[in-house]
């Protein structure tokens, strides 16, 4: 009889083990819409050297002694203008692409989700995973496009947690996935609908990306380039050739040059051009959140009525949707491979 065969001893303690878990991250949000809350958020989220390149002892008196006495309130009322009643919704419907995601996979899987800043954390939800007996972790940033501000810092953080894990579990970590045709299948499927749903024809649709600093795109983040293969492959698959997409850049913060063209701009111009109607989509958001919800949805409509538009929709993001959904699970099954197969005999 092998040592494996044996039976315990009496004494020993319990242990869980043999696990397989899948772990879906997204950025981030402050527990509540309160300046508190969110200064604390920022502080994390700001403090961050793969967000912020900028050393830190030339960056941090600017956050602690300007950025983080002023921001907080203001972005406390974006935030009030889109929380729910569950949350914040990038919390809400992360939870909800988890619990879903849960029910495809089956109890072969433990599915569970974190922020990279903000609750729930990254190092907490690893903790509880392995105290499940996950041996196994699928690490899943929810992020298509490749940044070192998003996919890179996930890592980063999950790599921190197991510094602190005397035992470790064996990590794999989903690809990004800015041109794979499940994406791009389900973004064309998911807007195609909501673009016929409409009550009016647009004329143009805008591509809505997160900003990045232009500096990012010159040391090597292939993220801008990323961002515009999503654009083209989406534009092919969408088949619409009376409709005019173009490809922007959102949330511009400081005096750094930003990629461009920058979203808000270019819907001021679209409208001064002579556009009347328009909608916009956020294809690299894998769920809505303060960036959809207000600065698109909101502040963007305010901007593109304010320069002559007269017709404005802004698109959902995949969320927990099924095309969103049926992707997220072809994705994660695929990294799964292997984990989730019968140990055969020796």
């Amino acid at each position: 009889m092998t040592w494996q065969n044996q039976a315990l001893p009496r004494d020993h303690p319990p242990v869980r083990s043999g696990g397989v878990g899948v772990l879906l991250v997204n950025l981030g949000t402050p527990d509540d819409p309160s300046p508190a809350a969110v200064k604390r958020y920022l502080a994390e989220f700001l403090s961050d050297t793969r967000v912020v390149e900028i050393p830190p002892i030339v960056w941090q008196p600017i956050l602690r002694g300007i950025i983080l006495n002023t921001r907080p309130r203001r972005s406390a009322h974006a935030y009030s203008q889109v929380w729910t009643e569950r949350g914040s919704p990038l919390a809400v419907i992360t939870h909800d692409q988890a619990a879903a995601l849960q029910q495809r996979l089956g109890d072969a899987v433990r599915v569970d989700y974190a922020m990279r800043y903000g609750n729930p954390s990254i190092p907490s939800r690893l903790a509880r995973m392995m105290e499940a007996g996950c041996e196994r972790i699928v690490l899943a940033p929810l992020y298509p496009q490749y940044s070192g501000a998003t996919t890179a810092t996930v890592v980063d953080k999950a790599g921190d947690a197991l510094k602190a894990m005397r035992w470790q579990p064996s990590l794999r970590v989903l690809p990004p996935y800015h041109d794979d045709p499940h994406y791009i299948e389900a973004l064309a499927q998911d807007l195609g609908a909501q673009l016929d749903a409409l009550d009016f024809t647009p004329e143009v649709l805008l591509l809505s990306f997160h900003g990045m600093p232009r500096r990012t795109l010159e040391l090597g983040d292939p993220y801008h380039c990323q961002c515009c293969k999503t654009a083209r492959l989406l534009e092919q698959e969408l088949r619409r050739p009376d409709l005019r997409i173009r490809t922007t850049f959102q949330s511009r913060f400081g005096r750094a040059q930003w990629l461009e063209p920058a979203t808000d701009a270019v819907l001021e111009e679209e409208a001064r051009a002579g556009t009347r109607r328009l909608a916009i989509a956020a294809p690299g958001f894998s769920a809505d959140c303060l960036e959809t919800l207000e600065e698109l949805a909101i502040r963007g409509r305010e901007q593109f009525t304010g320069a002559g538009g007269e017709r404005f929709a802004a698109l959902s993001c995949l969320n927990a949707g099924p095309a969103g959904m049926e992707m997220l699970e072809a994705l994660v099954r695929r990294e799964l491979a292997g984990w989730l197969e019968e140990p055969t005999g020796r």
